[in-house]
């Protein structure tokens, strides 16, 4: 689709013939309407045809911008966008009170209204859809392109899994759900001595696998959640506002307390809701829960593992050495959940000094804190950076999670305790999730190398 900032010849200056004349008269004064009516907030736009049907639903951060660029001579000219903008007639938009809510709405519409130009989206297979399971004692909350016929609770199609992706960790902050496919069971006391993910530690999460919260309670989590999904958000507000005025009166002062915090972010959703902060790329040759799978099989882990972080070391010429670590959980990138460190205690290049400080203050706050650690820690490199991952766990006198490290080119993965590296087919699920979680964190290294750089080089502050 053509973006706002592209050249500024209207869709007037199109070539027409007789017969379309008329038609796009009508499309000018429509441009004209958006510049002169459409706001610059969140929402969805309609298109519609001169009988007044709705031929495409979109969603837009920014409405006139968003609309606006559909009247450039680019979107005429665009094989994706032609057909739409010659036979568009008017278009409206409907107000939202933040991307995730346009979100939200645009699938809903596009489910109910089923748009000539959105037609795409009747291929249930073929678009991300999110299922709440209805039967569990604590529902899962998941995405999935092959949805359950019964036992669940369905919203979308969704145009965008990299959107939705970014969405349910927006409302996951707010609402607390579980992502996790455990066979959960309120009865069953063993759960007590379970041990949560990093989730619940990052507050993201109830913990209902350590029963940290009952049946009871979770479900009304998650009825909270299905009203706000549903477009509720305003009387949802208010009900949670009764429930914790009540609460308070109760001297139940911990849930009235975490009512109140649910009720902030809910009202700042507008704020916290750009999904370009949480958005994860979509992945197209990576299969997260085969490459999971996997990795349990390789390694021999008891049970197949939820969280990766991988850590890099980037610099240039000795100056300026700084290290990324990078957070996936359940086999997808984690952003809130990335960090970057700047090397203080080594002086030039030194890569495995590097390596042993970053792994050091990571852990060692882990420790301090009482959060849970990884089920893999991936260094990016040889057996060298491998053993100098390990040393720095010997010094805090801790013991490590599964510590493995991936060299490049030929791809060979040292792993802490094995006398000799694996080596994994080139199409392996297990080693193009290592790949990608390697690449990452080699990304994001880089980048905060540059913005260092860039500082230093312009004086930025």
């Amino acid at each position: 689709m053509p973006s706002s900032d592209e050249t500024n010849e209207t869709a007037s200056e199109i070539p027409k013939t007789q017969a379309a004349k008329t038609q796009g008269a009508c499309f000018l004064r429509a441009g004209e309407k958006v510049r002169a009516k459409f706001p610059s907030t969140p929402g969805v736009y309609l298109f519609q045809d001169q009988a007044g049907r709705v031929l495409y639903v979109g969603k837009a951060i920014n409405l006139r911008a968003r609309v606006g660029s559909y009247f450039l001579k680019a979107a005429a000219e665009d094989q994706r966008t032609t057909r739409l903008v010659r036979e568009a007639y008017d278009v409206d938009y409907l107000d939202a009170e933040s991307e995730v809510d346009a979100l939200l709405m645009e699938s809903r519409l596009i489910k109910d209204i089923q748009p000539k130009y959105n037609r795409d989206l009747r291929d249930d297979k073929s678009f991300p859809y999110l299922q709440i399971t209805t039967h569990d004692d604590f529902p899962l909350v998941e995405i999935t392109r092959e949805p359950r016929s019964s036992g669940v609770k369905l919203y979308g199609p969704f145009t965008s899994i990299g959107s939705l992706r970014g969405a349910l960790q927006v409302l996951q902050r707010v609402f607390q759900f579980r992502t996790c496919s455990l066979d959960i069971n309120e009865d069953d006391e063993r759960w007590r001595w379970f041990r949560p993910c990093l989730l619940a530690s990052i507050k993201q999460c109830t913990a209902p696998c350590n029963l940290r919260i009952s049946k009871t309670e979770y479900r009304r989590d998650i009825s909270r959640l299905k009203k706000f999904l549903e477009g509720k958000r305003k009387p949802l507000l208010k009900e949670m506002k009764a429930e914790m005025e009540e609460a308070a009166s109760n001297l139940r002062y911990e849930q009235a307390a975490r009512l109140r915090d649910e009720i902030q972010m809910l009202e700042s959703l507008n704020e916290r809701g750009e999904l370009a902060k949480h958005e994860q790329p979509e992945v197209f040759y990576v299969d997260p829960k085969k490459g999971l799978t996997g990795l349990q099989k390789v390694f021999k882990l008891e049970i197949t593992p939820r969280t990766i972080e991988g850590m890099d070391i980037a610099h240039l010429g000795g100056d300026e050495t700084v290290a990324s670590m990078v957070q996936f959980i359940d086999g997808l990138p984690f952003k809130p959940g990335y960090r970057r460190y700047r090397i203080r205690e080594v002086d030039g290049i030194d890569d495995y000094a590097s390596i042993f400080e970053v792994v050091s203050r990571r852990f060692a706050r882990l420790s301090n804190e009482g959060d849970v650690f990884p089920d893999i820690l991936l260094i990016d490199g040889g057996k060298g950076q491998l053993g100098k991952a390990v040393k720095a766990f010997e010094s805090l006198g801790l013991d490590p999670p599964l510590v493995i490290s991936l060299a490049k080119k030929e791809e060979l993965i040292y792993v802490n305790g094995w006398q000799e590296p694996l080596r994994l087919s080139r199409n392996s699920f297990a080693l193009r999730l290592l790949q990608y979680v390697r690449d990452e964190s080699h990304r994001f290294a880089q980048h905060y190398h540059h913005l260092l750089r860039r500082k230093r080089t312009l004086g930025e502050s």
